[in-house]
């Protein structure tokens, strides 16, 4: 994350109960210029500063942690409040190694709650999981794939790709309620049109540091 300041607090109060159930939190800053990282402090485990973009910062708190189960969280995201029984339980039932949540998109315009559903149904069919879903994936397998790629863009289409071809990704109902913002600030329409060219064009592939100009240009 990067310049976060406004959300930063609330996200981690929302993460305290994981933390007293034994949950490590860990928190990496891209370089903020607003207090996010300050204000992290004493609300998470660790708070470390990385090179900036989503793949080099997650991989850099991967390494930080020491847990055997990593899962990615975006700032603008909550979890269910069982959600750290659910991942564990879940991966031990089923012998997966990785999965996500389903995903509800917190906005008051129709569409985009519709996005959300579509993105669910979308990852049960491909097996590949986004960012927004909260990625969870047991250390040995992260470390076995080279964790995330250091590309710009679509890092998490690209981990959930290689995961794949150690098993299917564990898909838990309950859901990740994610920020609207994005979608509601730039269009609806817009962004999911945007999205889904960008994400044919990397299938196609296109150069993700082209795609991420393309979409910083457009976001």
């Amino acid at each position: 994350m990067i310049n976060e300041g406004g959300l930063i607090a609330n996200a981690l109060a929302q993460l305290q109960p994981f933390r007293r159930r034994g949950a490590e939190v860990i928190v990496v800053d891209g370089g903020s210029d607003d207090g996010t990282a300050e204000a992290a402090v004493g609300r998470a485990d660790r708070v470390i500063v990385a090179p900036r973009g989503r793949a080099l910062q997650m991989n850099a708190g991967a390494q930080a942690a020491s847990g055997d189960i990593l899962l990615f969280l975006h700032v603008d995201s909550r979890l269910p409040a069982d959600a750290d029984g659910l991942i564990r339980d879940g991966l031990l039932r089923t012998g997966s190694c990785w999965g996500r949540f389903d995903i509800r998109i917190e906005s008051t315009h129709p569409l985009v709650r519709l996005i959300g559903w579509f993105m669910n149904r979308r990852s049960r069919l491909t097996g590949i999981a986004t960012g927004d879903q909260g990625i969870f994936v047991r250390r040995a397998a992260f470390v076995a794939c080279g964790g995330y790629p250091p590309i710009a863009l679509m890092e998490d289409i690209a981990l959930s790709r290689t995961l794949k071809k150690l098993g299917r990704p564990l898909c838990l109902r309950e859901c990740i309620v994610t920020s609207g913002r994005r979608w509601e600030r730039h269009g609806a329409w817009r962004v999911m049109i945007m999205m889904w060219r960008l994400r044919l064009a990397y299938f196609a592939g296109a150069d993700p540091a082209r795609l991420a100009a393309i979409y910083e240009r457009k976001a």
